[in-house]
Parts: structure tokens; sequence; C-alpha cells
């Protein structure tokens, strides 16, 4: 058993843990075990502990079953005692409270003598351990230098601290301040780091070996990404994956929601400095140019068959691209193989329609729509040093709230799945310290990057957490799931159908050969700017769009209803998208 564990989840999850080691006869006994976390997400700490365990401890039987232990951080220690006695004063992990937050300190090694502690130091020891003695010194620095958090400290600085301690002994350790989590490896090698990433969805996840076991999903399975940290390889559902990495020796980790944000690396190391988290914008990079000004030509064809012939029926149609100051609509035309009753219309959300009604037998329905459109880029982070930061939550004046109610109301689902998915935004909000632009630049990257492109895997009436749950299906699914997470933070989102040029050999081209669908959000002082999570872009010269609405039914380019007759329907649905010069 390693005798150092953190982890750090998006969202809480509620691990059961359960330590081999004092059972009765266990070959083993440690000198001590603790464990550390941040109940409900707050920021204080709650840490239970053991000196000198007796075999079929009755505190380690807690842990087993205690279902309240549920936090997104989790940090365990066992101790082999070097420096102090058998004591619960020097028994890891160790606490201390400063700027509203309580911090959690474990070291894996030890020192070769006792640390001089500064002159009238902020934080004194209450044991007489070096791993204390080491957490005391860490935070009167952090109290000199007046900062209320980790975010607030720049991971290198934070580094050459660790470094120069270092040079006093082995100083493998994990330090938490309730939303981020840090390891920093020895940069001896003395003793090792290793982490591991976890990603959604998974059945079943327990990691260990013969000395203990941590089952993540005992008590329930949730769809939660982290980043498990360990001084040894553990097991994964008893076997060996080799999926483990060893801490580079000297390197700091920073980790918040389940997600690895920056990595300082030694003077002198091949990529020295800090490598933050990278959220990629525009699929190339946030300070891109503006894209250039391009016009394509779209032709659309939906061919209805059916078995018997339909005698009567009523369609309408959402084909007509937008025009407005983004997009400009140069000509459109619309054929229908079979005559009837039509009228052209602007429905509730300004989409341009029609509706037609067939009183004559028919058995096929060609409805071809062509259209040569101009569009130019409407990128949000063009505008962002104009308006400055936003955080959440937006506050929104009464007429906007009023004109924007149907688009923040999130949909109709069970009570549970939609906390579960509240959970799953707000881990995003989190990480990126409650910034908007940020927060949706990591849930459309994520659904890009964490989410499988399957078609055939889901129907029109899949839900948002069912494709949370998956972690698959097609661009409505991943658009659906965007708006349900926008709405939950308090963001109107909407729903929007048109096309995406992908070029004739792009990875994507399937996507350019059908409607394609994305997300809407509305930002402050910014208007409805595009987010397209199926690509991992923002939509700029490459999205057409047609219609826009609260979901898909809002917006779907053909719809009808038959009244009499009909019976076997087959539909066939061919896009095309072309560059002109």
């Amino acid at each position: 058993m390693p005798n150092l564990l953190a982890m750090s989840f998006e969202g809480s999850l509620a691990p059961c843990i359960e330590l081999h080691c004092l059972r009765p006869g266990g070959q083993r006994i440690p000198d001590g075990w603790g464990i550390g976390f941040y109940p409900g997400g707050e920021p204080s700490a709650s840490i239970l502990k053991e000196p000198a365990p007796p075999e079929g401890s009755i505190r380690s039987q807690i842990v087993k079953a205690w279902e309240h232990l549920e936090a997104s951080i989790l940090m365990l220690h066992v101790r082999a005692a070097r420096w102090g006695s058998i004591s619960d004063a020097n028994t890891q992990p160790f606490l201390r409270s400063w700027g509203g937050r309580d911090w959690l300190f474990a070291h894996s090694g030890s020192l070769r003598h006792r640390l001089e502690l500064s002159v009238e130091p902020r934080f004194e020891p209450v044991g007489s351990t070096d791993t204390e003695a080491i957490f005391c010194e860490l935070m009167s620095w952090v109290f000199e230098g007046r900062y209320r958090s980790l975010a607030d400290i720049d991971p290198q600085v934070l580094r050459r601290w660790f470094e120069f301690v270092n040079e006093h002994g082995s100083l493998t350790s994990v330090l938490s301040d309730g939303r981020d989590l840090l390891v920093y490896a020895d940069k001896h090698g003395q003793d090792d780091a290793y982490m591991r990433e976890i990603q959604a969805p998974y059945r079943e996840l327990v990691f260990g070996d013969g000395d203990a076991t941590v089952d993540l999903t005992k008590r329930g399975i949730k769809a939660r990404k982290g980043v498990l940290i360990a001084s040894a390889p553990l097991q994964l559902n008893g076997q060996d994956d080799g999926l483990w990495q060893r801490v580079m020796p000297g390197q700091l980790v920073v980790v918040r929601e389940g997600a690895i944000i920056a990595r300082a690396n030694p003077d002198g190391a091949s990529g020295n400095g800090v490598t933050q988290r990278r959220i990629v914008a525009r699929g190339v990079d946030q300070a891109a140019d503006p894209a250039p000004v391009r016009r394509f030509r779209v032709q659309h064809r939906t061919v209805y068959r059916h078995g018997t012939n339909v005698e009567r029926s009523v369609h309408r149609f959402r084909l007509c691209p937008t025009h407005d100051r983004d997009q400009a609509l140069l000509s459109h035309r619309l054929f229908v193989s079979v005559e009837g009753r039509s009228h052209d219309f602007d429905d509730a959300f300004g989409n341009r329609t029609r509706t037609l009604t067939l009183d004559r037998p028919w058995s096929e329905l060609c409805i071809d729509a062509v259209s040569e459109v101009e569009v130019k880029d409407t990128d949000p982070l063009a505008l962002r040093p104009f308006v400055g930061a936003r955080t959440l939550p937006l506050i929104w004046m009464p007429s906007e709230r009023q004109m924007l109610a149907p688009f923040v109301l999130p949909p109709e689902l069970p009570e549970t799945e939609l906390s579960e998915l509240a959970e799953y935004g707000m881990s995003f909000a989190r990480r990126n310290q409650m910034e908007l632009f940020d927060t949706l630049l990591d849930i459309n990257q994520t659904i890009f990057s964490e989410y499988s492109y399957q078609q055939g895997t889901t129907r029109i009436g899949t839900t948002a957490f069912e494709v949370y749950a998956s972690r698959r299906g097609v661009c409505q699914d991943f658009a659906n799931l965007f708006i349900c997470l926008a709405r939950l933070l308090g963001i109107p989102a909407r729903y929007v159908c048109g096309y995406v040029w992908t070029g004739a050999t792009a990875d994507n081209k399937q996507m350019g050969d059908a409607t394609h669908a994305w997300v809407q959000v509305y930002l402050p002082d910014m208007g409805w700017r595009g987010f397209d999570p199926t690509n991992g872009r923002l939509t700029t010269t490459e999205h057409v769009r047609v219609a826009t609405g609260r979901s898909y039914v809002d917006a779907t380019p053909t719809s009808g209803t038959i009244y009499v007759g009909g019976g076997g329907e087959a539909l066939e649905v061919a896009v095309s998208v072309t560059l002109l010069d």
C-alpha cells in the first residue's frame, strides 16, 4: 500500500475505503493512518485519523461504511513512524486554517534533520514530526506573501519553495486548500509520486493492493473524471494496466476539479517553466486572427417515400438561412415536387418558415432547397477586451430576464438527474474560478475531447443526462448537453440548426453532408454567440445558420403531420456545402 494517496474529481464522490492491513491477522499493521476531505465542496475540511490502530479497527470500519465520506478532494496517509511518538498529534494529514479555508498537507518521505522555523512564525507545530514542521513553515510563507489560496500563488514560485526545503531531505508531498490539489515530487527521486487520470464513463472503479482498496463506484456510479495521486502505482480492478505516470522529480502539478491545470517543471529541465492548462478556442487559439468572409452554396434535398399513398398532410419547412449583420442571404429557392397550398412567415423565434398543405395523394415528396450565403466572423472573444471580465452568476435586468426566460429554463428531467448535471456544470465554473468565457470554453472543449461522436447510438429523444452518462452521441446530443449545462449555470442558451463547411478531406466530413447542430449563448453586451461542442470550436465563417429555438423541436428543418393514408415511411437527406470564390 502506498503511504500517500490523494484524489480530485469534478464533483463529489463517496469512496468506500477498506484497509485490509487492519483485518485480524494482518501482517503489516501501520503506525497510524488518517484521511482528510472537504465534505459538501465546502472550504472546511474534516479529518479522521488513528495512531497505533488495533487489528479490526472500528475507525477503519467506519471509513469503509461511512456514507457521509463524500467530497471532490480526498487525501489518505498511512504512517510508518520516523519522527515523533505514535500519537494523534503526529498522524497525518495535518490541517491549518488561513484565508477563510482549511488547508490539508501530507508528506511521503523524511527529512534528515529538524527544520528550523522562521523567527516568530505565524503557524507552529503541535506534534514533533518533520511533516508538520514543513507544513507550518509553508503556511507561514503563504501568510507572509498574503496568498489567500493556492490559485493566488505562481506554481513555479511555489515549486521553488518546495525545492529549497527539499535540500533537507525527501519531500514528496500533497497540499490542498479545498479547491486545488497539488503534488510535489522529490527532486532526488528518493520517494516517487505517480499520477493517473480517470475518464468517464465507467462501470467499476476499484484501486488498491493487498493492504487497501479504494472503491469509487460501490456507493453509486457517477460519470466523474478525476486525477489520482499516489506514492506507488495501484492496481485497477485487480490488474496492472500500466497507465500510472511517474511525476518528474522536482515537478509540481496542480489539479482542480479533476483536471490538471498547471505543471511547474524544474529549472533546467526540458520544457522548464510552467505549462498552464490551455483551453482551445476556435479550434486554433484564443488569439487567432478574424476568419475571412466566406460565401457558400448550400443544397439540401429531402425525400419522403411511403408504401401507400398519403391522402392529406401538412408540412413545415425551415430551410431558409438567416439574414442579419453576421450572415447575408444572397439567394434562396425552395422546390417541392407536389403542389399544394403554402404560405411563408417568421415563426415565434424569427425563423423563416413555410407551411405546406397537401390535399392530393402522393407517395413520394421531394423538397429541394438551394441557397447562397455570405458569412462573417462571429467570434465572441473578439469583443472580450471591450466588455471586460464577466463572472458567474450573471445579473440580468428585469426586461432581459423576461425575454430570455425560455432560454434559461433547463429541460424537463427528473430532479435527481438535473441535480447531477448541475453539479457537473458547476465543476466547470469552479475549475475556471467562475469566469464566464473560460467556463463556456471549457464546456465546449471538454465535450469535444471527452465525448465520442458515434452515429446510431442515440435517438431524437435522447436526453442530456443520457448523453452525459454514456459520453457519446452526435451533434444534436452534444448541443443539448451544452444547452442544459449552460442553463443550469444561469446562462441563456439556444439550439441552432444549420450547416457546417468542413472541406473535402476533413476528418469530420460526414458533418458537412448533413444538417449540423450547435449552440448559441446570450452574453452580456454581446448578444448571441456560437459554440460548436461537436468540433470544439467557436463558430466563425464555416457555420451557416438556418433556424434557432429552445430545442430541436423549434428548429427542425422539415416536419409534418399525416392525417390520412401513408405507411412504411423512408427518409433520405442529402446536403452539399460548397465554398464559392
